[in-house]
């Protein structure tokens, strides 16, 4: 009988609030959560922004985060009760027996050493092997996850890979010193589709190998049905919903878990033609001081119309996104937006060039400045831009907030005291507060689980109409695309090689790459990864053997 690994009883976590008037008090954010798992099986933690899933997650490594604190409840790894174990038995057991994959591996890495090191620098650290063994399983990670180039990867920078590259260097970084218990919080947010499958498999295939045990907390039922045995299904701190994942997925008992089920159902729009077009792309060709990112890309986005960009980790997407936007020059092509051509340069745009295109960035943890509050960030750009101040500074900026769902008591906050899906929501009002005619969606919605996303997608497309708002949507996720796009491009190895309108691109005959993007999105079925592996071609890669 498989024995159980971990688990975890009555748990319960509370964190410090502090109220404008600086008073604080203590409030329930893990509320007698209880659960076990067993050596080489999969927890899947679901539920909404704030539902306490990495919380619960951190909590597995004995660890509470900033202003939280475990106040009840007991953590047992094979027996022992960790919470026990003091500060130094702790650290012995952590990189060592259990592991964590970060939901931001960009805030995650130090920017100064190169990848290959951190990798394996815990494996080393705690004497698990020898550095020549932990570099020959680091190559070994490299090629199973997928990464460009795997024997010269470990010598760049973080600054010189993809967000999704970096995402999966750190799921390489978790797997190195072969855990018991990894703890993955959304470790497959920033991928694209058909990388997402490959790090899937490889997550599921190293834990059937090692027997590891893993809590994989993400808010997409699709993934955490390809990937889980078990799920607990969370809302505000407490546990709504506990079974197999068959069971959750299929014949969900609680309203809660079947709203999940059923918000995943993508809506599908008509498509719009090009007209009109507010900013056009033209011939645009742009890269970094070592390479080439972008060749002699074309297309432009309509007034008061969404355009969706698509393509795996490296295609180019956020090299675009940074072009359009101006802080990466072209080297050779032009920007025009309402019929000028924009100043290639940020600094050489005018104020107000900068105020109608704004962006959202990818990884709300590392744009946003750690020592402002939600006020002050949110309200920089009313100054800035409008000139607001006062009493009327405070109305739009608690207009804002009720906008994205996050007026009760959040204005006097730092993003440390946020979850992952109420920064991204900050980052978004943020770039509503100056008013622009064009948003960049680098992958906004990213962070945040299927309900509040729906929310947040409702309020973008609800602006689009209302006040003719356009926007560049860049996305992996095949449902968003159906569910906003009026055109789509498609984007592979720095061009563009799909472009038209969304019942074009998403309509058959397929070029060989977008009928890949297209069968690569998980489908809420429990097996889909592995039929869907099976019948997969040469264009997926080959298998990889483990090092001996």
């Amino acid at each position: 009988m498989t024995r159980e690994l971990l688990s975890v009883r009555d748990l319960r976590v509370e964190a410090t609030v502090y109220t404008p008037g600086g008073l604080h008090k203590r409030v329930t954010i893990v509320d007698d959560v209880s659960f076990t798992l067993k050596k080489g099986k999969v927890l899947g933690l679901i539920g909404e922004s704030g539902a306490g899933k990495s919380t619960i997650g951190l909590s597995a490594l004995g660890y509470g985060r900033g202003g939280a604190a475990i106040t009840g409840g007991e953590v047992l790894l094979d027996g022992k009760n960790i919470l026990a174990l003091g500060k130094r038995g702790i650290r012995e057991i952590r990189g060592a027996r259990v592991c964590y994959v970060a939901q931001s591996a960009a805030a995650a890495f130090n920017p100064a050493h190169r990848l290959g090191d951190q990798v394996i620098e815990a494996a080393i650290k705690h004497g698990l092997m020898s550095k020549k063994e932990a570099r020959a399983r680091a190559l070994y990670l490299f090629q199973v996850l997928g990464l460009p180039d795997p024997g010269a990867f470990g010598g760049r920078y973080p600054h010189q890979v993809s967000g999704g590259q970096l995402q999966r260097a750190m799921t390489a970084m978790a797997l190195c010193s072969n855990p018991e218990l990894i703890v993955f919080d959304e470790p497959t947010t920033a991928l694209d589709v058909t990388t997402q499958i490959d790090v899937l498999a490889a997550i599921k295939r190293a834990i059937e190998e090692t027997q590891t045990a893993a809590l994989y907390i993400t808010h997409d039922l699709a993934v955490v049905a390809q990937i889980s045995d078990d799920i607990l299904v969370l809302r505000n701190g407490k546990k709504v919903e506990y079974g197999t994942a068959q069971q959750i997925i299929s014949a969900p008992r609680e309203a809660y878990t079947k709203a999940l089920v059923n918000v995943r159902q993508a809506k599908c729009e008509e498509a719009a033609d090009q007209t009109n077009p507010l900013l056009k792309v033209i011939n645009v060709s742009a890269g970094y001081p070592q390479s080439k990112v972008l060749f002699d890309v074309s297309l432009q986005v309509p007034r008061g119309q969404t355009l969706a960009i698509v393509g795996e980790s490296g295609s180019g997407k956020s090299t675009l996104a940074r072009v359009i936007t101006g802080l990466l020059p072209p080297l050779q092509g032009s920007i025009s937006f309402d019929g000028s051509t924009l100043p290639p340069r940020l600094n050489a745009r005018t104020k107000d060039d900068l105020r109608r295109i704004q962006l959202i960035y990818q990884m709300a943890d590392t744009a946003m400045n750690p020592r402002q509050t939600v006020g002050e960030i949110i309200g920089r750009p009313l100054t800035f831009y409008h000139g607001l101040g006062g009493t009327a500074k405070t109305g739009r900026i608690n207009e804002l907030l009720e906008q994205i769902e996050m007026s009760n008591g959040f204005i006097d906050r730092y993003p440390a005291e946020l979850s992952g899906g109420q920064k991204q929501r900050v980052a978004i009002a943020r770039a509503l507060a100056a008013n622009p005619e064009l948003i960049v969606c680098d992958e906004p919605t990213s962070a945040l689980d299927p309900l509040v996303a729906e929310g947040i997608l409702s309020l973008l497309m609800r602006l689009k109409d209302e006040i003719q708002l356009s926007y560049i949507f860049i996305t992996h996720d095949i449902a968003i695309v159906r569910a906003i796009a009026d055109s789509v491009a498609v984007m592979h190895r720095g061009k563009v090689v799909r472009f038209g309108s969304k019942s074009h691109v998403l309509s058959p005959p397929f070029d060989d790459y977008t009928d890949l993007l297209l069968r690569s999105v998980p489908e809420m079925e429990v097996g889909w990864l592995e039929r869907t592996l099976g019948i997969r071609d040469e264009v997926t890669g080959d298998k990889v053997a483990a090092p001996h």
